[in-house]
């Protein structure tokens, strides 16, 4: 064979290497080396064919120095850039070196046909045993590759050397071998590469990543899902089906998983959870995303594990604080919605019946008021546990809000109910223990049963409600069933809240005003304050219907203001005899201890120019009750006023004597139940008389309240009560009537 042939042979194989390098860097286009490579045995293969097959002339030698320089610039930039080492700022020197060499080669070899294959010998061989080394130092999976190079660059330097037999036969076979080889270990590194950047980029996801195939036999996995699924290395799961992974998953699930994935028409990703059991007893759950991937035209499951173990605890606690109270850890107002939604739900389907307690605790203000709001929730957490103690596993219960509480029982009726509604109010009054003191503490109950008190968690929460606070009017401490008279009585009261928060603004409310005078002559000395309301929308309103709603509400506070400003203003109209006249004003218990209430009696008085002694609060004994050393401070303070203060209704309440020997009080009201019996009652009148008695013997002015006839009248003169008030006297008029009133008495006299 002729030299020619075996130098065409030669060209043809480097042609099919160098596409080979060329189409790989194509696909990627991030595969520089390859393209360097590849450009650096271009370069090579066409000067050897420019040197062997061209024909003389002044580019001769010109040519080969030209495309010596390049393949020697193409492998070990490629080499560098292969290595991660080439930088842009290597290029210059590479090409500067690269200018220099190429007219110093011409220089040298012209006119020497046999130092130029030398030289390109040498130099090309120097230059791929320095990137064989470069590779097998750097890069221990290319070790192999670096080797060929080594060996490759070792044939080229023998070659400058003449150490290789002439024969060219031979020396082709060996030159395109070891060409060859290295040239295929260059394209299996940059393939090797790209799928190392592939593996790399898959491994470095932080969730477990799969491909299955349409039989469930995982293809692809990496570290991440290897780890995920309980196993060190993620070549133990390759050729494994997913359902061995996967707890109560069978592998007729991951057939039918495949086909309604392939049957989804585009609907991806699939989004759903697993668990998996790991070798030492523990349970993963995991959230798996699937999406489509066609390879070689076979639909493949591609699909990102992710170990939702954290969200789930967050999960679990968003719905903890979601749905319990934090401080007795009970339910709150929307888990027991919830819960209370299922019981009913569930005692409609099987025909049965459920109860709700709705449970409030009296007074419990005062504990937080006086110990502190931490007191106040130990106190909360004891009466959640001692409810607790006394409930079924069946039961709900929840801390609806505040000091409210509400109790399910599924199964239960109103007789049931009653039952046990009594067993809560005797387990509470055993006293708790709190840090600063023992203290009891007593409960108003509501009950609503289902079906009867309503069909809905919302209808059986509102019933039960209000049959809570017709058990606070029975007194405190009791329990209550709801009924429908509750409901329109409740209507009753909201219709007159209604109105009622209208009323200033639309100048509804007035004053009247009940004579109080002298018993011994009859001179009007006193009058009381009476708040009446005329509503545009319910006509005259007694105010036995709606200060009851105006306490609950505690609008009560607005109207005392009212009152008070109002009693103020017209006391400061009246001239002549009645500019000395003692006007009495009714007082609330929310209002007394307002801590602005004593400033704004004082901005009252001094914006009317009237003097203290003009105006007297009356309170009842409930007023003293609510809160005594609370209403000690505001009393005082109303006292250096200079404000009298009296005590309405004496009498009737349980602790009136202590009352008289703790508040500085300036008048009693003999309530009008004793006022009654006076004239035809002997043990009536000795109780009148005794108070009348005690009253001055403490320097106190003394009022009777209801008098009705003359003859009343005669007797509490004659006991020696100072004042007498009631319709025998007079009844509540209107400021012009009792102004003109007056006028006549004293034209009269």
């Amino acid at each position: 064979m002729q030299p020619h042939t075996y130098i065409l042979f030669s060209l043809a194989a480097d042609a099919i290497l160098i596409a080979m390098l060329a189409f790989l860097w194509l696909r990627q286009r991030s595969e520089w080396h390859a393209l360097l490579w590849a450009g650096g045995q271009l370069a090579l293969t066409a000067g050897t064919a420019g040197w062997y097959l061209g024909t003389q002339s002044a580019a001769h030698y010109l040519f080969p120095a030209v495309t010596l320089c390049a393949a020697v610039a193409g492998f070990v930039a490629g080499t560098e850039y292969f290595l991660g080492l080439l930088r842009r700022r290597h290029l210059r020197p590479v090409a500067l070196v690269c200018c220099l060499a190429i007219p110093a080669l011409y220089a040298l070899w012209n006119g020497d046909q046999q130092c130029v294959e030398i030289v390109t010998a040498y130099v090309l061989g120097t230059a791929l045993l320095w990137s064989g080394f470069r590779l097998s130092l750097h890069r221990n999976r290319y070790r192999f590759l670096g080797m060929a190079l080594v060996v490759r660059g070792a044939f080229n330097l023998l070659n400058s050397q003449d150490w290789l037999p002439p024969d060219y036969g031979y020396w082709f076979v060996y030159s395109i071998a070891i060409k060859t080889i290295s040239m295929l270990c260059l394209i299996y590194a940059v393939q090797e590469k790209i799928r190392h950047r592939y593996v790399h980029t898959i491994d470095s996801l932080s969730s477990g990543f799969l491909i299955q195939d349409r039989k469930g036999y995982i293809q692809v996995a990496n570290e991440r899902c290897a780890n995920l699924l309980g196993h060190a290395r993620a070549g133990d799961l390759i050729g494994t089906h997913v359902a061995d992974h996967l707890l109560r998953a069978t592998r007729q699930d991951v057939a039918d998983y495949f086909a309604r994935f392939e049957a989804a028409s585009g609907h991806y990703p699939f989004i759903e959870t697993a668990s998996v059991e790991l070798g030492n007893g523990s349970t993963v759950p995991l959230e798996m995303i699937a999406s489509p991937y066609v390879e070689s035209s076979q639909l493949y499951c591609m699909v990102q594990l992710f170990d939702i173990s954290e969200r789930q605890k967050k999960d679990a606690l968003l719905y903890r604080a979601a749905h319990h109270d934090p401080v007795t850890g009970l339910l709150n107002r929307h888990g027991l919605l919830q819960e209370l939604a299922r019981c009913v739900s569930r005692a409609a389907a099987a025909h049965g019946e459920c109860a709700v307690f709705f449970i409030d605790l009296d007074r419990f203000k005062r504990i937080n008021d006086t110990f502190g709001h931490e007191t106040g929730d130990q106190l909360l957490c004891q009466f959640a546990q001692r409810l607790q103690a006394l409930l079924s596993a069946q039961a709900v219960l929840a801390r609806f809000g505040g000091d409210e509480f509400i109790i399910v029982l599924p199964g239960a009726g109103a007789a049931r109910a009653r039952i046990d509604g009594q067993r809560i109010i005797e387990a509470l009054a055993a006293p708790f223990e709190l840090p600063l003191q023992t203290t009891a503490v007593s409960a108003s109950i509501g009950v609503a049963c289902y079906p009867q008190h309503g069909a809905s968690a919302d209808a059986l929460i509102r019933n039960a409600d209000i049959a809570m606070y017709e058990a606070k009017k029975a007194g405190r401490g009791h329990l209550r069933l709801f009924d429908d008279a509750m409901t329109a009585h409740a209507r009753e009261a909201l219709t007159i809240d209604g109105a009622l928060r209208l009323a200033i603004a639309r100048n509804e409310l007035q004053l009247v005003y009940q004579p109080i005078v002298t018993a011994d002559g009859g001179q009007l000395r006193k009058v009381e304050a009476l708040l009446r309301w005329r509503s545009a929308q319910l006509g005259m309103v007694p105010p036995d219907r709606f200060i009851p709603v105006a306490e609950d509400s505690e609008l009560i506070v607005e109207l005392g203001s009212w009152v008070l400003h109002a009693a103020c203003r017209q006391l400061a109209q009246w001239q002549g005899a009645m500019r000395e006249l003692v006007v009495s004003i009714n007082v609330s218990a929310r209002q007394l201890l307002d801590p602005g209430f004593a400033d704004q009696v004082r901005r009252a008085l001094h914006e009317h120019g009237l003097p203290a002694r003009q105006l007297e609060v009356e309170l009842t004994e409930r007023v003293l009750l609510d809160d005594t050393d609370k209403v000690q401070v505001a009393l005082s303070r109303l006292k250096s006023l200079g404000v009298s203060l009296s005590l309405d209704d004496f009498g009737t309440g349980y602790s009136s004597l202590a009352y008289l020997a703790r508040f500085r009080l300036d008048t009693l009201k003999i309530d009008r139940s004793f006022v009654l019996q006076i004239e035809h009652n002997e043990r009536g009148r000795n109780l009148a008389a005794a108070i009348v008695a005690m009253g001055a013997s403490l320097g106190m002015e003394v009022v009777a309240e209801g008098v009705e006839t003359a003859q009343q009248a005669a007797i509490l003169q004659e006991m020696g009560c100072h004042y007498l008030q009631g319709y025998h006297i007079a009844r509540p008029m209107a400021a012009p009537a009792l102004a003109e009133t007056m006028a006549m008495a004293h034209s009269i006299s």
